[in-house]
């Protein structure tokens, strides 16, 4: 909840829970405590959303104690929490959450999988940047699966921005070494909005190759395997959409990280590096053109 501002009950239940029930039980008892803050959405058709949850104050001060840091102010994070529910960003981040914790609930189900990095956008925007091109990613992530490690950034497309907009993104992505980092992902609300965002591309781009790799789906229709499932289809400039391929499938990029503990009160971050780390900043700045 602290690196991803908000997770719902289902969320929660998929990445750490054997049950919806459980993972409701538990959360009310971190509720009382103060650990986690909850709200819901009141539908203007009747009814409410799931609940959300959120870092509450007294987990906030747990996490600045792990991290040795200067505890937040109690009545400054209070405003924060009821805005909350307010911010217009709220919808979508619970997309970009929903994705990543579909490939953690699959993970739990396979010996051979596992989600090993999970950067939000914060973090993927103040290590993703050189001069004046800065990427802003919706996350960041590395899929394991049958001995394959993918490296990706992740666009989460729901519907609200104009494809203009959403492409215009090509240009920093071409501009950065997005391919020393990982594959590019657009994950859109539609088969349709998928149609739209290919020919969209192929408008940008011409047929200048972009430099690094591209794969969509649409979350119209689901897969039994969540974004690790056969949805990806890889960027071309031919009209026709080529087969779907599974997230592991996809062209491996990025640096070879030895896997190693995840530090405490940063889970999902097995395949990860200090983004303070010179060869990984090196790799950004063109200094470093080999990995160690």
């Amino acid at each position: 909840m602290h690196e991803h501002k908000v997770l719902t009950t289902n969320q929660i239940a998929a990445i750490e829970f054997s049950s919806v029930r459980r993972a409701q039980d538990r959360l009310r008892q971190l509720r009382e405590l103060g650990v986690v803050f909850a709200f819901r959405d009141s539908y203007s058709t009747g009814g409410t959303s799931q609940t959300r949850y959120a870092l509450g104050y007294r987990g906030a001060r747990v996490i600045a104690a792990q991290r040795a840091e200067k505890p937040p102010v109690a009545g400054a994070y209070a405003d924060r929490l009821e805005r909350l529910g307010l911010w217009p960003k709220l919808a979508h981040q619970l997309g970009v959450n929903d994705f990543f914790c579909g490939l953690a609930a699959y993970a739990r189900t396979r010996p051979d999988a596992g989600l090993t990095q999970w950067w939000p956008e914060k973090v993927c925007a103040d290590f993703f940047w050189h001069g004046d091109t800065k990427l802003r990613p919706d996350a960041y992530g590395c899929w394991d699966e049958d001995g394959r490690r993918v490296r990706f950034f992740l666009e989460h497309d729901t519907g609200t921005e104009p494809l203009s907009k959403v492409v215009g993104k090509l240009g920093d992505y071409s501009r950065f070494g997005t391919d020393v980092f990982g594959v590019l992902l657009f994950s859109v609300h539609s088969s349709l909005r998928e149609r739209n965002l290919r020919s969209a591309m192929r408008q940008q781009l011409g047929f200048e190759k972009p430099g690094f790799v591209i794969a969509t789906a649409s979350r119209e229709y689901g897969h039994p395997d969540g974004p690790a499932g056969p949805i990806w289809a890889l960027w071309s400039f031919q009209n026709q959409v080529p087969e779907r391929r599974r997230l592991a499938e996809l062209p491996q990029r990025g640096p070879r990280v030895p896997e190693h503990a995840s530090p405490i009160g940063i889970p999902f971050s097995e395949a990860s590096w200090d983004p303070q780390n010179t060869t990984m900043v090196g790799q950004i700045t063109g200094d470093e053109r080999r990995w160690g």
